[in-house]
């Protein structure tokens, strides 16, 4: 009876948790997810603005309604299924933090075929940051 040599078993390792779809680091239920849930209030205007950019990938549109500005907001939202948004990029953040009552993002965010160059503004309403509108730039 002949010995086949023992061959190593290729295991292949957890996946690792990925980044937010914001670009950030945290994994997802770390990061937008808990502004998504309405466990936290995003802290900042930059932090709401990824977390909307997050929304439109995963195609969040009650989150998307519930963070926009009363006086802007949609009565209703359509997001397109086949939109395949693949990056945030914020270019310049100005005031929006907690020691302000408005800020304004301005970021590129990519998507299959293209990009969306905007200057957003924000407002706090009872507390909380919301997207007031945008200007497109380019």
């Amino acid at each position: 009876m002949s010995r086949r040599p023992a061959r190593a078993v290729r295991r292949s390792a957890p996946a690792a948790p990925a980044g937010c779809p914001c670009g950030l680091a945290e994994p997802y239920e770390r990061c937008c997810g808990r502004y998504h849930s309405g466990a936290a209030a995003a802290p900042s205007a930059e932090a709401l603005m990824r977390s909307r950019y997050a929304a439109f990938v995963r195609r969040d549109e009650a989150y998307l309604l519930r963070t926009w500005h009363p006086r802007t907001r949609p009565a209703r939202l359509e997001l397109d299924p086949g939109m395949r948004w693949t990056g945030l990029e914020i270019l310049d953040a100005v005031d929006g933090s907690a020691f302000h009552g408005s800020g304004t993002v301005t970021f590129r965010a990519s998507f299959r075929g293209g990009a969306l160059h905007e200057r957003s503004r924000f407002e706090r309403v009872d507390g909380a940051w919301v997207y007031v509108d945008g200007d497109f730039l380019e």
